[in-house]
This record gives structure tokens, C-alpha cells and sequence, in this order.
């Protein structure tokens, strides 16, 4: 399947400045059985798989499916909790030539709908029950709607008496062919190409709740995956671990696709918990974890001075906004550098801090661009380029963007030029050779002519002891346009005031027109899908009418 944005011209570019190569993921994972074969590769809390020992399953997984007549770039979708199988089945997949899409395992029958027949996909690989949720009975609604649906492979040793015709246990079948000898010949035929077949989908958050799917051939990924080993330092020696989904990119990022690049060790946590994300890391002394902000929050709640943590190295944290506050508590508490990037699912990567960076470059900035990347700061009006040192929208074109939206030329025509230059919209500075976030165009505050970046202001006020989390929305004045509003929560109930809010602010010596002129307390923030992105235009229509009713009383 070929991908719908590349061209031959951006290709030879890619390949010739070498950001593209010829690997596929695959690649590595046998290297690495034949380098480091005795040397652990992956461990859940069932299973403990040196890397020749995950070959060889992989090998019979994919071989397995290549027996049962299974297409080449048939979709298959991978919905699992973090667990070796769940991993094995990815790379499985890639091996066999088949092209898979791995969802978060609290998706349900609305949100799958919508990807089994986008995608057309003719197999499922789940755990019949997780969570007292029974996935194979939704599948089996599914396979109902939608007849293209025709396999069911189990996570689990045992078939339920009640499956429909055609389901497996994708366990007892590896296991099983995994003692015979595998045909190298039939799974080369059954290479994808890794620039001109997609070979995986990824999903995105959005605000009507149906994600899209944004198709990649493995050479974009592999390209950032390098580029994540070396930012990281990661090296056979690290151990990751996956605290957030590996399907989403705060732990997958880290532990599917560049740890085994670098040849390092991957530990699943299944379930979390904050004592038992911790206990883990002390158990297996990783060097490096994948999380959400919510799990660094909740970590911090338990006494992690319970536990040594002294081997870890970094943190990875992605998936929603850590305020700076959290992150110098969990860095005190946990010891471990945490790193900032920008990329998004649709876009791709484009930047990134350095482990050894300053506390204050990973704090305030997302880090220099990943190799390859370019990059022009415009105007508002997307046409001319901005003087040297003064912010900009980002504009960005390199190695590491995906194919586009799966199979809809017109959608991708939206977000991508005919040359491959996008934007996320973010307004940006340049200093210190890294990338400053001001805030996203459509959030600039224009208050009587003069630019208030809310991201700024965010920053600052983030600093405050009493301060957990900060958005700043501008809303609608008859003599300024617009004025500031903070939305601030506060630590542990703590009581803010409008008046701590300015001083603070002064102090910070900003100018007076960047100051909020309202503050409203909240105890949360509406988020953007599942994404854990703040949604500030529900922020924008509530201050909004909440200044309208005001000015009619």
C-alpha cells in the first residue's frame, strides 16, 4: 500500500542527506537476538524474554499468519493492555507484512467501529476480558457489522467454548510453531518496503471524539526513532519501562520504537498504581520511564522514599501539559532528568530537549529541532518570514512527518503543502538554538493592539507555590478587543487570589498589558479528546458568557 503524500523528489532528498534508510524495526530486533541474543529484551509480569528468544516467537507469530493465508498489507488492529505478547504482536505484524493499527485498550465499540471499517481490517488481536470488560464479545458484535472482520487472535492460552468461528489463541498458536523451523524466503516476500508501503497507523485526538488514523511507512519512524536514542543516550544498558499505554506515544515512543534501536530492555506495567510503578522501577532498575502527567502526580502522592529509585535517568513525560511545578517536585523526588519535545501525531516530530539540558531549557522550551527538520517563522498572515529574533508561527518540513491521513488525499492537502511544509500553529522564538513555545496562533491575545502570548504568561505563573496548573484565554472587550483571563488551579485547595496573581506577575518584571485582568478558580480543565490537552476554546466560550451575563446584570 503505497502512501498517499510521498514523492519521488522528497524521497531521493531524505535518502541522500541520509535521514531515510532501508531498515525496518524488524532490523534491529534481529540484531539484536544475534548480538546480544542472551540478554533480556522484554519483561511483563508473566514473561521474561531474552532478545533470541523474542525473535524466534516473533518469527513464528508472523510465519503463522503467512500460513493462514492472511494478505500482505492486510490491517490488523492491536488493542492490549502493556504485556510482552501485546509487543511481540506489533513487531509480528510488521514482519508479516501486515499493516497495524494499535489502539488504547479503553477504546470501545463507537470509537472501533469507525476504525474497522475505515481500515477495512480483517483481523483483531485482543485479551478476551481486562478490566471486568469482555473485548471479545464487542469483537463478535463487530464481526456482525462488518463481515471483512474475519479473525479473532486471544492474548489468553484458551479459546472460550462461546467464540465466534475463527478465533485463535494467538499464544498456544506461536508456541506451537515456535518449535518447527520457520521459512526466511516466505517472510522476505513478505518485506514492506520502508518508505513506499505503510506499514503502521497511528491515531490522533480530536474534538468530536472519533480519532483519525494517520498512516506511516517504517522510514519516517525509524528516522525519529534514532533521533530520540541519541537525544536520550539511550544504550544497551538502559532499562525503559512502560508506565503510560505503549500504544500512545508518552511510552511508545520510548519503549517500542527507540529502545530497541539502542539494543535496550523493556518492562510492561500492566496495571498502575503509584506504589506499584514504583516498586517496579526498583525492582528492575530502570533507567528510563514513559508517563502521562496524571502518573507523575500520583507518584508524587505516595512516599517514594520508600522505594530506591537511584537507576533512573529520565523520565519521559507526554501526553498532556506538566506544569514546571510538578516537574521540579518529581525530579527532586524521583532524581531523574524529565524531557520536553513538540510533535504531534498528524505533523510528526520536530523538536527536542537533551538529557544533560539545563533545568531551564527543559523546563521552558521544547529543545532544538530533531535532524533534518527546517523550519521558517512567518507572520499571521502564513506568507512573509519574521526578522531574526522576533516570534513567529512555525512553519516545518523534514524526515520525520507521516504519510498523511490514511487514504484521504484531501484531508492531508489541509495540513500539508505540495512540498511538505506544515504548521501546528504554535507561535515560537528561537534563543539558545532552542525552540521557546509563546502559544498557538488561534490563542494570541491581541489586547489594544499589543501581542499577549498566553504560554508567557503560563510559564510565570506556574511558578507560583500555590499554582498546579494554568491556561489563559482571552475573551471579548468593547474598548480592548480583547483582555486576559487566568484560569488557575490551585495546590491542594489552597486559596489564590486576583491580587497574588498581579504581584507575582510584577515581580516577574513583564509589561503591564500582559497582565490577566480576571482570575477564575477551578478545580480542573476540559481536555481535548484523550489526548490530556488542555481545551481552551471551552475555556474561551465560558468566560466569554460568563462577561456577557455579568454585563447585563
Amino acid at each position: 500500500m503505497k502512501p498517499i503524500r510521498y514523492k519521488e523528489d522528497m524521497v531521493n532528498e531524505f535518502l541522500k542527506n541520509g535521514y531515510w534508510t532501508h531498515e525496518t524495526f524488524y532490523d534491529f530486533w534481529e540484531r539484536n537476538a544475534r548480538e546480544y541474543g542472551d540478554k533480556e529484551a522484554l519483561v511483563d509480569s508473566k514473561y521474561r524474554l531474552t532478545w533470541a528468544e523474542a525473535k524466534r516467537l516473533v518469527d513464528a507469530m508472523a510465519v503463522s499468519w503467512v500460513e493462514m493465508g492472511i494478505p500482505k498489507h492486510s490491517r490488523m488492529i492491536v488493542q492490549s493492555p502493556n504485556s510482552v505478547y501485546g509487543f511481540l504482536a506489533r513487531i509480528a505484524c510488521e514482519r508479516a507484512g501486515l499493516i497495524s493499527l494499535t489502539v488504547y485498550p479503553y477504546l470501545r465499540q463507537r470509537e472501533l467501529e469507525y476504525m474497522v471499517e475505515r481500515t477495512q481490517a480483517s483481523a483483531v488481536i485482543i485479551l478476551t476480558m481486562y478490566n471486568k470488560f469482555n473485548y471479545l464479545e464487542m469483537y463478535e458484535g463487530l464481526q456482525k457489522q462488518f463481515p471483512h472482520l474475519k479473525n479473532i487472535f486471544l492474548f489468553d492460552d484458551e479459546v472460550p467454548a462461546s467464540a465466534p468461528a475463527g478465533t485463535y489463541s494467538l499464544t498456544s498458536i506461536v508456541n506451537e510453531r515456535a518449535q518447527k523451523p520457520v521459512s526466511e524466503s516466505a517472510l522476505a516476500e513478505r518485506r514492506l518496503d520502508p518508505i513506499w508501503d505503510v506499514a503502521l497507523l497511528t491515531t490522533t485526538s480530536g474534538t468530536t471524539g472519533i480519532p483519525k488514523l494517520v498512516e506511516w511507512p517504517t522510514a519516517p519512524r525509524v528516522c525519529t526513532s534514532k533521533a530520540r536514542v541519541d537525544i536520550w543516550n539511550l544504550s544497551k544498558d538502559d532499562i525503559t519501562m512502560a508506565i503510560a499505554p505503549h500504544a500512545g506515544g508518552a511510552a511508545g515512543t520510548l519503549t517500542y520504537f527507540a529502545a530497541p534501536l539502542a539494543g535496550a530492555k523493556t518492562v510492561m506495567l500492566e496495571e498502575f498504581s503509584p506504589d506499584g510503578a514504583l516498586a517496579l522501577i526498583e525492582k528492575e532498575r530502570a533507567t528510563a520511564i514513559g508517563v502521562v502527567p496524571t502518573h507523575l502526580v500520583r507518584m508524587l502522592d505516595a512516599d517514594a522514599s520508600k522505594y530506591d529509585l537511584s537507576s533512573l535517568r529520565f523520565i519521559r513525560s507526554a501526553g498532556g501539559y506538566l506544569s514546571p511545578q510538578i516537574a521540579e517536585e518529581a525530579e527532586k523526588a524521583f532524581g531523574a532528568s524529565i524531557t520536553s519535545d513538540l510533535g504531534t501525531q498528524d505533523m510528526g516530530s520536530v523538536s527536542g530537549c537533551r538529557v544533560e539540558d539545563s533545568r531551564d531549557l527543559r523546563r521552558r522550551t521544547v529543545g532544538r529541532m530533531l535532524p533534518g527538520n527546517q523550519v521558517r517563522l512567518v507572520d499571521e498572515s502564513g506568507k512573509n518570514e519574521v526578522p531574526d529574533g522576533e516570534p513567529g508561527v512555525l512553519y516545518f518540513r523534514g524526515p520525520h512527518a507521516p504519510a498523511g491521513y490514511y487514504r484521504d488525499e484531501e484531508l492531508t492537502a489541509t495540513v500539508f503543502d505540495p512540498n511538505g511544509w506544515t504548521t501546528t500553529g504554535d507561535i515560537v522564538k528561537f534563543d539558545q538554538e532552542c525552540l521557546w513555545i509563546l502559544g498557538r496562533a488561534k490563542d494570541m491575545i491581541i489586547r489594544g493592539g499589543q501581542n499577549i502570548y498566553p504560554a508567557e504568561i503560563e510559564g510565570l505563573l506556574n511558578d507560583h507555590p500555590k499554582v498546579v496548573s494554568v491556561a489563559v484565554v482571552g475573551y471579548p472587550d468593547r474598548e480592548m478587543g480583547e483582555r486576559a483571563c487566568a484560569y488557575v488551579i490551585p495546590r491542594n485547595g489552597r486559596e489564590f487570589t486576583f491580587q497574588e496573581m498581579v504581584d507575582f506577575l510584577k515581580s516577574k518584571n513583564i509589561a503591564m498589558f500582559k497582565l490577566p485582568e480576571r482570575l477564575e478558580i477551578v478545580a480542573e480543565f476540559p481536555t481535548v479528546g484523550d489526548s490530556g490537552k488542555v481545551n481552551k476554546e471551552v475555556l474561551k466560550k465560558e468566560i466569554k458568557e460568563k462577561v456577557a451575563s455579568e454585563g447585563k446584570s
